[in-house]
């Protein structure tokens, strides 16, 4: 089973060592065959929408930009609570942030 595990910062980071723990964790996973990608996103982005046939588009930062997703990690993982427990990590190591994780359909 595949999931997007998406994070986003909730305060400063409590980790003085996030850097190179992190490097050990994405080689870790990496090398166990689970981490099938990662990566930061930039906090501005492009909202394109539809409405009764019309298409608007809107750039970004936006209102409720705390919300917004700063990186992801997607895995490869046998059970839902494989996927809670590397999330689970990956918090407690960042310190301060909130991960959520949807299952992707393939």
């Amino acid at each position: 089973m595949r999931y997007l595990m998406m994070s986003n910062p909730t305060g400063e980071t409590t980790n003085p060592n996030l850097e190179a723990e992190m490097g050990a964790w994405i080689e870790e996973l990496t090398a166990s065959g689970v981490l099938l990608a990662t990566g930061g996103l930039a906090p501005t982005g492009i909202e394109v929408r539809e409405s009764d046939g019309e298409v608007t588009v809107t750039d970004g930062p936006f209102a409720e930009a705390k919300e917004s997703v700063a990186g992801f990690a997607l895995v490869e993982v046998r059970t839902e609570e494989e996927v809670v427990e590397i999330a689970r990590r990956f918090v407690k190591m960042v310190g301060n942030s909130r991960s959520v994780i949807q299952q992707v359909f393939a």
